[in-house]
């Protein structure tokens, strides 16, 4: 059986599933897939005007379904992309659809915008519920780099971060996940996040290596 999903690296849930052997899949679902993909790709990548096109296509896609929880887990996967890249921005897309969400997907936009309680765990995507559920900072980085897909990772990461709960050690790690995928938002986002914490510490030298960094990685944005 092969499935066809709508993107769910960020949430970890089939959105948009459909088995081969059934009736041919229409064609709204996979230019929705297609072009979220795209978008994500695009943001991660800082290309926004190229991720609000894209966006733009799959909401369509959507829509024309009318298939509310559709377009609100679509409008999940933006914010969660954004939590991956520290973008504090309210979610609006999901915002002004919050009066269809289920109980889940309210409790993964909480989530995502750090004011989740660890008595959500149960509601949310698999791989995030060990990292709202931890009892402590340490505990929950460590949850955090056990998740093994790249995307997921960030988010857990970026969710810490707004809740106020990211240590050094998840910093490191989302640098690392963010630079081995080659994705230049979240990387530029946590290496500043490091560079200011390098200069409340006092570590000059520190700090100066990252900023080092970070011009490199913007210049390879400007080619």
């Amino acid at each position: 059986m092969m499935t066809r999903q709508l993107l769910i690296a960020l949430a970890s849930a089939a959105v948009l599933g459909a088995c081969s052997s059934g009736p041919p899949v229409p064609d709204w679902k996979m230019n929705a897939q297609d072009s979220l993909k795209r978008a994500t790709d695009a943001y991660m990548d800082g290309k926004p005007q190229i991720e609000k096109n894209e966006f733009a296509r799959a909401r369509s896609e959507i829509a024309s379904t009318g298939k509310m929880d559709l377009l609100v887990r679509a409008e999940l996967i933006r914010c969660a992309a954004r939590t991956a890249a520290l973008d504090f921005e309210e979610c609006s897309g999901f915002a002004a659809l919050r009066a269809d969400a289920s109980p889940e997907d309210a409790a993964y936009a909480e989530y995502l915008a750090g004011r989740a309680r660890p008595a959500d765990a149960a509601l949310l995507p698999e791989p995030q519920r060990a990292v709202l559920a931890a009892a402590s900072d340490t505990a929950a980085a460590a949850a955090a780099k056990a998740i093994a897909d790249p995307m997921s990772q960030l988010v857990a990461a970026g969710a810490l971060f707004k809740a106020n709960r990211a240590t050094p050690e998840l910093a490191v790690m989302a640098v690392d996940t963010a630079s081995a995928q080659g994705w230049r938002r979240p990387l530029l986002a946590w290496l500043n996040v490091q560079a200011m914490r390098a200069d409340k510490a006092g570590d000059t030298m520190e700090a100066e290596r990252l900023r080092r960094r970070i011009a490199v990685v913007e210049s390879s944005a400007k080619r």
